[in-house]
C-alpha cells in the first residue's frame, strides 16, 4: 500500500507561511518614524535575517521529513521573493537608500528566471545550482547592510554595503543569464526530440542528461 501523501498543512509549510506572514511586519518596522528610528531598523534588520533563515529551516523539515508538497513548491519562492522584493522596493521608495536601478535589475532578474522556469516545466525541472545559492546569501548579505541606516554608520562600512551590493547584483544577472542558457536549451533539445526519428534518440543525445550537468 502505497504511503499517504503529506498534508499541505505541515511543520515545513507553516513555517514558509511564517515567513511570508513576517514581510508585512519586516515592512512595517522598516518604516517606523520614515526610517530614520535607528532602533527599528534594527528590528527591522532582525527581522528580515529572521525570515531569510527561516527558508533554511523549511526546506531542511520538508527533505528530511518527506513533507515536500505542491503547495509548499508553490509557497516557497513566493515567501523569498516577497521578502527580497520588498526589501529593495522600499529601500528605495520611500527611503531613497538604494538607486532605482539595483531594483529593477534584480526584482527583474527573479520575475523572469521564474517564468522561465514555469515554461520549460513541461521538459524538465531545472535544479537550483550553486551559483544561485551564492547569489541568495549575497542578496541577503547586501539587503541586511543597507537595512543597518547607512547615513549614521562609518563610511567603511557604507563602502562594505555597497561592495557586496555590487556582487549581488553581479551574480543575480550572470545566473539569471545561466539559467535563461539552460532553458533555452532544453526547450530546444526538447523541439529536437519531438521532430527526430527513434534511432536518433540514444541516450548519448537525451534531454535527461543536461539540467543534471549544467546546473
Amino acid at each position: 500500500m502505497p504511503d499517504a501523501a503529506p498534508s499541505p498543512w505541515n511543520i515545513a509549510n507553516i513555517v514558509t507561511m511564517i515567513r511570508i506572514a513576517l514581510v508585512p511586519v519586516f515592512a512595517a518596522a522598516l518604516l517606523v518614524d520614515g526610517g530614520d528610528s535607528m532602533l527599528w531598523r534594527l528590528v527591522a534588520t532582525g527581522i528580515f535575517l529572521l525570515a531569510a533563515l527561516s527558508d533554511k529551516v523549511d526546506g531542511h523539515l520538508a527533505r528530511s521529513r518527506g513533507l515536500v508538497t505542491d503547495l509548499g513548491k508553490l509557497l516557497d519562492p513566493i515567501a523569498d521573493k516577497a521578502l527580497v522584493g520588498t526589501a529593495l522596493v522600499l529601500l528605495w521608495w520611500p527611503l531613497g537608500e538604494l538607486p532605482w536601478w539595483v531594483p529593477t535589475i534584480i526584482l527583474a532578474r527573479e520575475l523572469g528566471i521564474t517564468l522561465m522556469r514555469m515554461a520549460v516545466l513541461k521538459y524538465a525541472v531545472m535544479p537550483a545550482s550553486r551559483g544561485g545559492k551564492i547569489k541568495t546569501v549575497l542578496q541577503v548579505v547586501a539587503i541586511s547592510l543597507f537595512l543597518l541606516l547607512l547615513a549614521h554608520l562609518p563610511a567603511e562600512v557604507r563602502d562594505v554595503a555597497w561592495v557586496a551590493m555590487w556582487a549581488a547584483i553581479a551574480v543575480t544577472v550572470v545566473t539569471g543569464v545561466d539559467y535563461a542558457v539552460q532553458g533555452l536549451r532544453l526547450r530546444r533539445r526538447a523541439r529536437q526530440e519531438g521532430t527526430d526519428s527513434a534511432p536518433e534518440d540514444g541516450p548519448a543525445d537525451g534531454a535527461s542528461g543536461a539540467p543534471r550537468t549544467e546546473g
